[in-house]
């Protein structure tokens, strides 16, 4: 069954929100642009943005979206949530946007095919509650798909580490400082299917790893009681 709500306000960040899409305009339409394309790649099924933003996936789930794919989203920021829903009425994509945070997801087990997360870990709380929420809700057999930017090496890890306070407060809640590629890929839910790492960005936003998780389809705890 679907977690509790979260008891915590939502977050809001109004200014954030809206400088989000012009800052990055230009890095969404050349960098970024192969790496959304991978998490959409013969996307199949009942499918969730765990963390819709502005709607940077929107474009790419109306690509790919036939008969077979249905899409839902979650958005605990009602300013990016805004702006993710009056792109998907423009693009005239059927999704549901929910105000959900990923700690607490709205949905029943085994209830997705895939669930692409495209820079959203680095805002997440609780990242160890959210994994738990993605593997309850997919089935089993079904991919988590990531594109994450993470803690970089040497001067470019101090940068981020001395910028990351103050980035923090003015970037929705964004840290600059996670290991989260390693992070997904230990998770006990998850076989790896693929696992890279990209240069890409400018510091203090960089470098990026995406990736693809399998669900495992017997629960960590029996197969180990097998070994």
């Amino acid at each position: 069954m679907p977690s509790e709500p979260n008891a915590e306000p939502e977050p809001s960040s109004p200014l954030f929100a809206a400088i989000y899409d012009p800052a990055t305009a230009l890095l969404e339409r050349t960098l970024l642009r192969p790496h959304r394309d991978y998490l959409v790649a013969d996307l199949d099924g009942t499918v969730l943005d765990l963390g819709a933003g502005t709607g940077a996936m929107v474009p790419y789930f109306k690509r790919v979206a036939d008969s077979s794919t249905e899409f839902h989203a979650i958005e605990p920021d009602r300013h990016m949530r805004k702006q993710a829903t009056e792109k998907a009425e423009r693009q005239s994509l059927p999704i549901r946007i929910e105000a959900a945070p990923a700690e607490a997801l709205p949905y029943d087990d085994a209830a997705f095919d895939v669930v692409i997360a495209s820079m959203v870990f680095c805002t997440i709380p609780d990242v160890e509650s959210a994994m738990a929420e993605v593997a309850r809700v997919l089935k089993p057999g079904g991919e988590l798909r990531f594109l994450e930017h993470v803690i970089d090496d040497g001067w470019r890890a101090r940068v981020q580490s001395l910028l990351a306070p103050l980035w923090e407060r003015v970037a929705g809640g964004c840290h600059l400082t996670r290991q989260t590629g390693s992070r997904l890929v230990t998770d006990r839910s998850f076989d790896v299917v693929e696992i890279e790492r990209f240069n890409l960005g400018i510091t203090p936003v960089r470098p990026f790893v995406r990736g693809r998780l399998r669900k495992r389809s017997v629960p960590p705890t029996q197969k180990l009681g097998r070994d």
